[in-house]
């Protein structure tokens, strides 16, 4: 999890790669206003964001009912839309954390989020301008008691990897039984 820039996809790829877990990128479950929204520039409000948080956690509750393995890459910005992913755990009591649905966020400074927003931005590679990071930067909350692990996103993508492959949080997590043909 993490806001726009902060390496979602990348490592995402990455640990699908290395899991043999299949990777979902929650951009690619946003509806086209909501994408529409945010090539203009206005951030999307949580009504907006509600349909894309359902569909994400109908996906989770899909992988998990099918004992397959997901990495999702979502930025999950409030408590209220981890919640709403947490729910695709059908065993999972609100507010209690306690979820087969884990978060870690990719953290980095303003500065280099911003860098690399507008360069995909230059480039073309995506909807979202570098004017909403600060938006989105201003959503991301995160309570203690979440147990939300963070990584430091400044490192080189391969570190970040081997850096939650081997956090004690995982260890035994990441069941080989889920393994899913790619």
């Amino acid at each position: 999890m993490g806001v726009s820039g902060a390496g979602k996809t990348t490592i995402g790829r990455m640990l699908e790669k290395e899991l043999k877990y299949k990777y979902l990128d929650a951009d690619d479950f946003h509806l086209e206003s909501n994408k529409e929204k945010m090539r203009m520039g206005i951030p999307l409000t949580d009504e907006d964001r509600m349909p894309w948080l359902e569909s994400l956690c109908c996906a989770i509750k899909e992988y998990l009912n099918n004992k397959k393995g997901l990495v999702l890459g979502c930025s999950a910005l409030k408590k209220e839309y981890r919640e709403i992913l947490r729910s695709g755990d059908t065993s999972y009591n609100w507010g209690t954390y306690a979820s087969a649905v884990n978060f870690i966020l990719l953290d980095a400074p303003a500065e280099v989020l911003s860098v690399r927003v507008n360069k995909r931005a230059a480039e073309g590679k995506h909807y979202m301008p570098a004017s909403l990071l600060q938006s989105q930067l201003d959503l991301l909350k995160i309570d203690e008691p979440e147990g939300v692990l963070r990584v430091d996103a400044t490192l080189r993508p391969q570190d970040i990897v081997n850096t939650i492959l081997n956090m004690d949080q995982f260890q035994g997590c990441f069941n080989h039984d889920f393994v899913e043909s790619l």
